[in-house]
């Protein structure tokens, strides 16, 4: 790999370029519609065929642009933005979306070598007041704002 010049680059295109695909094979088997009735498979196609777009543009960055070298992973950090998903995932239903949501985004910013749980929480209540004026308010999307473990 002596063309590569960015490693940084490739392996976040490349990382691209597999979520795009796997996204894209997963959505095959729904019903694609068309831009005025759309169909269950039509957003994560066209976000999955961007996605591939993008990543196949920053793999072919990283031949042109030179970067810095990649010196290790950030396990905890990549830990903690994963699990940070998967725990609201398994808090929407029964915690809600504000406690949903709040998790999300005070978990995530731990993995960030400048954490300060005030500034975490801020964040994490402007961001459950915006995911619950949108979502639900706004889109009308059947989420319980506060799920059965707090008595609705």
């Amino acid at each position: 790999m002596k063309a590569l010049r960015n490693p940084s680059d490739f392996w976040s295109g490349l990382l691209f370029v597999v979520a795009g695909s796997l996204f894209l094979t997963l959505s095959r088997g729904l019903e694609f519609g068309t831009p005025t009735r759309m169909g269950p498979s039509f957003f994560p196609v066209v976000l999955s065929i961007i996605l591939i777009a993008i990543g196949l543009l920053v793999v072919g960055r990283s031949l042109v642009l030179h970067g810095e070298p990649i010196e290790g992973a950030a396990l905890k950090a990549l830990a903690l933005v994963t699990g940070s998903g998967v725990l609201f995932g398994l808090l929407v239903r029964d915690g809600g979306l504000i406690l949903a949501t709040s998790a999300l985004v005070i978990v995530s910013a731990a993995a960030s070598r400048r954490f300060h749980w005030l500034t975490a929480l801020a964040m994490a209540a402007v961001l459950a007041t915006f995911c619950a004026v949108v979502f639900v308010w706004g889109l009308g999307l059947s989420i319980p704002l506060v799920g059965a473990w707090f008595g609705e």
